[in-house]
């Protein structure tokens, strides 16, 4: 299992995922970005993401 915080790369965002797989975050991750005005999601916004997924026990 693996979280992901949205608020550790957009301050303020309290968004949050538990999901099986890093992609299944990313896919979930990339349908939330239009909630912040983003379209098209970036190879940097996806290393971001990346960076601040955790393993969960």
């Amino acid at each position: 299992m693996k979280t992901f915080a949205c608020g550790d790369v957009v301050p303020g965002c309290r968004a949050s995922w538990v999901c099986d797989t890093e992609d299944d975050i990313l896919v979930q991750v990339a349908t939330h970005a239009a909630d912040h005005g983003i379209v098209e999601v970036s190879d940097e916004l996806v290393a971001a993401v990346r960076a601040h997924i955790v393993a969960v026990a």
